[in-house]
């Protein structure tokens, strides 16, 4: 598990980008639910922590392409591919990632 950032310093409806390989990004939506999905948009490559949250979708800055942060699959063009999802949890504050392992690679 990788330790991201405390709870208290990620606010509903903001997102953070953590510097793994590949970059994760993870998002405290309205609701105070968490989710964690790969930061990089599998439309092109743009930063999808820099998109705009609503409710469980994320929607990416470049071409407007969305994404459900439950399941990491897209909602709309241009994007087509899904971005790998993540595990979250919170121990004593703090928000940690469970980095999910690439198709085709041993866990």
């Amino acid at each position: 598990m990788i330790p991201v950032c405390r709870l208290e310093d990620l606010p509903k409806g903001e997102s953070v980008r953590v510097a793994t390989s590949p970059p994760i990004a993870v998002f405290h939506t309205d609701d105070g639910d968490l989710y964690a999905i790969d930061d990089t948009c599998s439309h092109q490559d743009a930063s999808l922590s820099e998109g705009w949250l609503e409710g469980c979708l994320v929607e990416c800055p470049l071409h407007a392409a969305s994404f459900d942060l439950r399941t990491g699959m897209p909602t709309c063009l241009p994007a087509r591919r899904p971005v790998r999802t993540h595990r979250v949890t919170v121990e004593g504050g703090v928000i940690h990632v469970g980095v999910a392992a690439e198709e085709g690679s041993a866990a």
